[in-house]
């Protein structure tokens, strides 16, 4: 059993868990994904290039995260931050679904742990506003239907991940980054979306693993279990390198 493979859960989760296990101590692991149109328009700046009914639920549901050593739940679409990827200002705030096990897997092990959807700026505040002063939130599938007729997908997308930790390595204080943008790219003689492929290419990588006997072949597979370094030597893994 191996849920949760593709790009968040999954591959954010596998590079956080490399980072953490880079320290000493890890007093924080952040982990944040926007998938957004590359030339955005109008005061949303969005695409709806993923599932509608998977982005309302991920801005309505609440959202998991460890609190100075706790483990709880917070309300989706707060924590606002500033975050800059390739010289890109993104706005992050809290949405569920991104973690997988996580939160389970590193209770006790690392202080602060949260994940983050990156949008553009002013995103936020206008979701708020459509889901909670306009109650939208009692009526999903009809939110759903109008933010998708408002904002088509579009061809030109872009995945901005941004996967930080902090601790002590060697009794220093220290921080790891892994900062990527990825784009559409042909595969198979088609040009994939920047979504679509970094989902799949995860979730094949991740069967690539299995099959050549890295992983086990039973029992329920967490994606922080999964090795980075052998993930980036799959076919479909190298993808996501440099």
């Amino acid at each position: 059993m191996a849920p949760q493979c593709g790009l968040a859960p999954g591959f954010v989760g596998i590079v956080g868990a490399a980072q953490v296990a880079a320290f000493d101590r890890c007093r924080a692991l952040r982990l944040r994904v926007g998938a957004l149109p590359q030339n955005p328009t109008g005061l949303m700046g969005y695409a709806f290039n993923w599932s509608p009914e998977g982005v309302v639920n991920e801005y309505l549901n609440d959202c998991e995260v460890i609190e100075e050593g706790v483990r709880k739940t917070v309300s989706s679409m707060e924590w606002i931050e500033t975050v800059y990827v390739e010289g890109v200002q993104l706005e992050a705030f809290t949405t569920s679904g991104g973690l997988g096990t996580i939160c389970e897997t590193f209770l006790g092990r690392v202080d602060n742990v949260d994940y983050k959807t990156m949008r553009y700026p002013g995103h936020m505040k206008l979701m708020n506003f459509f889901f909670h002063e306009l109650l939208m939130r009692e009526r999903r599938a009809l939110a759903g239907e109008i933010l998708t007729n408002a904002k088509p997908p579009v061809e030109d997308d872009i995945v901005f991940v941004h996967v930080s930790a902090e601790g002590n390595i060697e009794g220093r204080i220290s921080r790891r980054e892994f900062v990527r943008a990825y784009r559409p790219i042909e595969i198979g003689g088609r040009m994939e979306t920047a979504i679509a492929w970094t989902t799949s290419a995860s979730v094949v990588s991740v069967i690539q693993l299995v099959r050549a006997g890295v992983l086990p072949t039973r029992g329920f597979l967490k994606q922080e279990e999964i090795p980075f370094a052998k993930f980036l030597e799959t076919a479909t893994g190298r993808l996501f390198g440099d």
